[in-house]
């Protein structure tokens, strides 16, 4: 354990961490229009004293980039500043009560950011310049729809390690689910809705297709591992008449071993079997994104870190496997390795209920500062030249 770990966790403020904590839930930023808390963000970073670093995304949208120590980081901290939008544009800031925190992104991810940005604070406040870390901090936008943020600093960059905020409830996960989203038309014929035996009932064919397609075993939630999720439904809406268009989506989550392409083949042979007890079935089936698992293994000098760091902080270390689709999946295709810990759980995460204990978010600011003073891997203490831009 680093001899500076006291004096880098003495430095963290639990008071200055809930009251930015705060303030980030009351700023709205979902996916597209994350600049408000970028420009909150960068003015509280520089007020600390950091050279921060805009890396243009599009338009008014761009990540925030800062780092310490010398040479390139072995390892960045990475959260997403971005929110799925609001349930409630009058409901969607921050409610606190009894230590816990609600409010929109309160777990997915602002507790993670909040955390990441004071522990750097911490470290800066607590080490002078030569004894500080070679580590970076990136807060990226755009996760929550296409993960553009983080694709754009992989163009330039590709640390060793990162370590991603997402809500874990603080377990460790080496290992992530892949995902997968597919996408379902069916089509029929218009018909006055007094007279359906005139027409073809998209939405029947379609409710029909995905019964079908959850007797395959593949669907079995006990036996398969593979998480699925009807996620949306609709049909055309013109009035008083058998509906000609129907429209599903799926979430897949895969474990990780599992192939995108291999499932993606199971539900088109499956989806194809309606023909034969449809009449006239006309169905399109596409996979709009896929994303393929991982597991690093849990022998690495990472988890034998967080390990002494737990029992310091009086902690059990869980390992998981992060359940949901997140940037981790992209860093691990660009060849970087993903650790996914952060406060908070997906269980509340992208409802009117979300939210996180501020317990939660200043323990993980110490683990987040801890990670960052650990020894680089062998041969990890630097990176070679930074990627060209693309």
């Amino acid at each position: 354990m680093n001899p500076l770990l006291k004096e880098v966790w003495r430095a963290i403020d639990p008071e200055r961490l809930r009251t930015m904590f705060l303030e980030m839930l009351d700023i709205y930023s979902p996916s597209g229009k994350e600049e408000d808390l970028q420009l909150y963000l960068e003015e509280h970073l520089t007020a600390a004293g950091f050279a921060v670093t805009r890396q243009v995304v599009e338009e008014d949208r761009y990540n925030l980039e800062v780092t310490m120590g010398e040479g390139e980081p072995w390892l960045y901290l990475v959260g997403h500043v971005d929110t799925v939008a609001a349930w409630d544009l009058d409901e969607y800031g921050p409610k606190e009560e009894a230590g816990i925190i609600a409010g929109l992104g309160s777990a997915d991810m602002k507790g993670g950011c909040a955390a990441m940005v004071e522990a750097f604070v911490a470290l800066a406040t607590a080490l002078p310049a030569d004894q500080r870390p070679s580590v970076g901090l990136l807060l990226v936008v755009g996760e929550e729809e296409n993960g553009d943020g983080s694709a754009a600093f992989l163009q330039k960059r590709r640390p060793p390690w990162v370590v991603i905020g997402e809500p874990t409830s603080l377990s460790a996960c080496f290992a992530h689910y892949g995902y997968l989203e597919a996408g379902f038309v069916t089509r029929g014929w218009r018909i006055h809705s007094s007279l359906p035996e005139l027409g073809h009932n998209a939405v029947e064919s379609m409710l029909r297709v995905l019964l079908h397609l959850g007797k395959d075993p593949l669907f079995d939630r006990e036996t398969s591992g593979l998480v699925y999720s009807i996620r949306e439904l609709s049909s055309a809406r013109a009035g008083f008449v058998v509906p000609d268009r129907c429209e599903a989506w799926i979430d897949l989550h895969l474990p990780p071993e599992m192939q995108p392409g291999a499932v993606q083949e199971a539900i088109r042979l499956r989806a194809g079997e309606g023909k034969n007890f449809i009449a006239d079935l006309n169905l399109e089936v596409s996979f709009d994104f896929a994303s393929q698992g991982y597991r690093l293994g849990e022998e690495n000098p990472i988890a034998g870190e967080l390990d002494r760091i737990y029992h310091k902080l009086g902690m059990p270390l869980r390992l998981d496997a992060f359940r949901s689709h997140s940037d981790g999946n992209l860093f691990f295709q660009a060849g970087v390795r993903p650790l996914i810990l952060g406060p908070g759980s997906l269980e509340t995460a992208h409802t009117a209920d979300e939210q996180t204990s501020l317990a939660e978010v200043v323990a993980a600011a110490r683990i987040y500062a801890a990670i960052a003073l650990c020894p680089p891997p062998d041969g990890e203490g630097a990176l070679s030249t930074p990627l060209p831009s693309q």
